[in-house]
């Protein structure tokens, strides 16, 4: 009885946790074989039809075999081989004829490989790089057998420990073989002309004149040589080319190439540059006190991931803003949009099998896996607007969708300490100025304290002196407005009949106020009925002038008033109030 009780208790908590939760659990297959990157996931509307696939650029196992596959739901529905390792994947759209549909850019080694309909479009490599010379001259040599092949391992091993221009892929091949395999490869090779290409680290989108989510999108291509390409959407050709003083792994970009643009791209010495349009060097840097392991664009703040286990808020002019403490390393990161709420949160997967999302610095939600993430992707998939994907460590895939009652709200997760407990305080250094003005402080602190006082109590009989005179003066210290109504309520004391033809006129000085409505009629008075007439009152002087306005109660056909007031209209600094 008591296990049984026991297992009642876990099942019930496991329900109230699922209720509580606020994603469902779509799918999960621990054998999916998908082992990729965040950068190499995609949901894409690849035929115009409504229904969003997922395109992934898998790695392969053990980093072999690598492939392009797209999935609709829990199933693969194509794949083909790719030619070397992916390094990142986008979907943009090249032309704005109809039908929209978009293509997809898949990044592997020096090219780009464009698909249209899952189909191949267009292949754009990057422009090959000048050799170095002594390893040209290395290679010439051996063509014409003047160098053994040993001689030519050493001499090469000298170049790439000094030379700044790296070697070619040729050379770096010949330097890995055994000694036995290093004369065959000579002879093969030795006729081929040296040539020198580099591989695309990272890849995004840029929006090229509109900043419409349909509109027509640039390529950003980082390389391994320190450079960013802007790619035309038609012809692919280089539109722009920007040099970084190292090599760029992560890029976010916001703006449009033809108007004005950001870019922040996150290097491999530790650094974030920051460029805008027409500038051919970065305009700001953050140095990051670790390698940043993920950049995401939170509307106007970048959010670091570092290998130090926290994340980092950023302006784009370096100004940071915050700091918060991870439970363990952070694998990946990616942005987390739920346009219905108007909310941007960034995702952060862990390698304690954690997905937190945070929003700055405020917890939001933490989704707990099985297995460790390496990648994951938000939005829509298949005909869900908000769905969660995940890819593990194992290569198993993880599909959750979001309630459509979820509201994140921030204190979502466990419960913990402040994150400002985990800040440090940034204390500036003590300058000359501040000991001199301590010292002051500390030798005459008591008529510093007399002097502040004697000016407070003159401030404040100076500003009870003003309002004083200001109530004798009748001027109003509390207008704030220009026009202010003027209500009058006629009652019918009588008890017996009605009262009829009453008519209000107001006389009053024309240059200090003007009354849009200065003469109306009264309506039939009911005997015990309240009739409240109302007008407005505009102060035309700025000098503080105030005056009276006369109100006439006459009776149609008679000169004489049957009623008069007088009213004093207070004012303040030209403003008329009553």
């Amino acid at each position: 009885m008591a296990a049984a009780s026991s297992s009642d208790s876990d099942s019930g908590r496991a329900e109230s946790s699922e209720a509580s939760s606020k994603w469902l659990d779509a799918h999960y297959d621990p054998m999916a074989n998908i082992h990729t990157f965040s950068a190499c996931l995609q949901l894409a509307d690849l035929h115009g039809d409504g229904e969003y696939k997922l395109v992934v650029g898998d790695l392969g196992p053990g980093g072999q075999q690598p492939r392009l596959k797209v999935l609709k739901g829990p199933t693969v529905l194509s794949e083909s081989p790719l030619p070397a390792l992916p390094a990142a994947a986008a979907t943009f759209l090249m032309e704005q004829h109809e039908p929209r549909t978009p293509a997809l850019a898949l990044a592997s080694g020096p090219c780009v490989y464009v698909y249209k309909n899952l189909r191949p479009y267009f292949k754009f490599s990057l422009p090959q790089l000048p050799p170095n010379p002594l390893e040209q001259d290395l290679w010439n040599q051996a063509k014409e057998d003047r160098i053994d092949p040993l001689t030519l391992k050493e001499m090469l091993e000298g170049i790439r420990e000094k030379a700044e221009v790296p070697l070619s892929v040729q050379s770096l091949r010949f330097l890995q073989l055994e000694l036995s395999e290093m004369e065959a490869f000579v002879n093969q090779h030795k006729s081929k002309s040296i040539r020198r290409q580099t591989v695309i680290t990272t890849m995004t989108t840029l929006k090229k004149n509109l900043a419409d989510e349909d509109a027509v999108s640039c390529l950003v291509l980082g390389t391994e040589n320190k450079e960013l390409l802007v790619l035309d959407p038609e012809a692919f050709t280089v539109l722009a080319k920007i040099s970084l003083p190292s090599v760029p792994v992560f890029l976010e970009v916001s703006g449009q190439f033809d108007v004005e643009f950001r870019l922040a791209a996150a290097c491999r010495n530790g650094n974030i540059y920051m460029l805008r349009r027409d500038s051919k060097r970065p305009k700001y840097c953050i140095e990051l006190s670790a390698q940043p392991v993920g950049l995401v664009r939170v509307h106007k703040v970048l959010v670091v991931g570092s290998n130090q286990d926290s994340l980092h808020g950023f302006t784009h002019k370096g100004k940071r803003l915050w700091a918060v403490q991870m439970p363990a390393a952070i694998l990946t990161m990616n942005l987390l949009e739920q346009r219905s709420q108007g909310l941007q949160a960034v995702m952060a997967g862990l390698a304690n099998g954690e997905v937190r999302i945070y929003r700055d610095k405020a917890l939001l939600s933490i989704v707990r896996t099985p297995d460790a993430v390496t990648s994951l992707c938000f939005g829509r998939y298949g005909r869900e607007d908000h769905t969660l994907i995940m890819t593990t460590r194992g290569g198993g895939l993880i599909i959750k969708i979001l309630k459509r009652t979820a509201v994140f709200v921030e204190g979502g997760g466990e419960a913990g300490p402040p994150p400002a407990q985990a800040m440090k305080l940034n204390m500036p250094r003590k300058t000359r100025l501040y000991v001199d003005q301590t010292l002051r402080e500390r030798e005459a602190g008591t008529a510093m304290h007399r002097t502040f006082q004697a000016d407070l109590y003159l401030l404040r009989l100076r500003a009870a002196r003003a309002y004083a005179q200001a109530l004798e003066s009748s001027l109003s210290p509390v207008s704030a407005t220009a026009r202010e109504p003027l209500k009058l309520h006629a009652v019918n004391t009588s008890t017996a009949r009605p009262i009829l033809g009453l008519l209000v006129c107001f006389l009053y000085n024309e240059g200090l106020y003007a009354l849009p409505r200065a003469f109306f009629k009264v309506p039939l008075l009911v005997p015990g009925l309240s009739y409240p007439l109302e007008t407005f009152v505009e102060s035309l002087s700025d000098k503080g002038i105030s005056d009276i306005i006369k109100v006439l109660v006459l009776r149609e056909g008679q000169s004489a008033p049957l009623l008069s007031a007088h009213i004093n209209m207070p004012v303040s600094e030209g403003l008329a109030a009553a």
